[in-house]
């Protein structure tokens, strides 16, 4: 079972990382992926959005055929939706994928490879009326959306979750449960300066 993250410039470091970190722990248990691979256009190194450096396992020419694959989002999704040979790679894919996920603005790259229209599907809070602009996507405000094979995630931080709630769907929730207690994921419930009561917050967060 082969499971690809996809990378370009400017991503947003949280969205692949902490899927990562959570695909990866699920890895070393029996019933995990056997082969966890960052994948690029190319091997040269990926400069992320807040300055981290890092170097794919695969370009696209040498990528296997995957079984799953992760599309983070940030800044780069802006430009790598007009970019024929990441799209490309990504409908190809998909083709074969058992199941494909995106985490914040990923939703673009998604929909850009024909994969989103006419589903459920949500993003970063700053980029929901984007995606609703759209015009073929039925925008969910939840921390995750599964809508058949596609799952798409709220931003940053949310590919956690969305991973989470991944695993337990495909090895159960015990599986998923020894993930989380590994990673010690038990985020805590305080708030920060009301920003959660502001007009601009999506509706799972101003409802908890």
């Amino acid at each position: 079972m082969n499971f690809g993250v996809l990378v370009f410039n400017q991503v947003e470091e949280l969205d692949f990382v902490g899927p990562w970190e959570m695909l990866t722990r699920w890895s070393k248990l029996p019933e995990g992926p056997e082969s966890c691979l960052i994948v690029a256009q190319t091997l040269a190194p990926i400069i992320c959005a807040n300055g981290l450096s890092i170097n794919p396992h695969v370009s696209f020419p040498n990528s296997p055929t995957l079984d799953y694959l992760l599309i983070p989002g940030g800044q780069g999704t802006r430009q790598e939706v007009n970019n024929p040979n990441l799209v490309a790679f990504v409908a190809t894919q998909a083709q074969n994928c058992k199941a494909v996920l995106s985490v914040c603005t990923g939703s673009f790259l998604l929909h850009a490879a024909g994969l989103l229209s006419g589903k459920k599907a949500t993003t970063h809070w700053g980029s929901l009326e984007r995606l609703r602009a759209l015009g073929d996507v039925t925008v969910v405000e939840d921390r995750y959306v599964q809508d058949g094979n596609v799952w798409t995630s709220a931003g940053v931080s949310a590919g956690i979750d969305l991973m989470l709630a991944f695993i337990a769907s495909e090895a159960g929730e015990e599986t998923a449960g020894k993930v989380q207690f590994g990673a010690e994921y038990y985020p805590s419930s305080t708030k920060y300066g009301g920003f959660e009561k502001q007009a601009q917050a999506p509706a799972y967060l101003q409802n908890m």
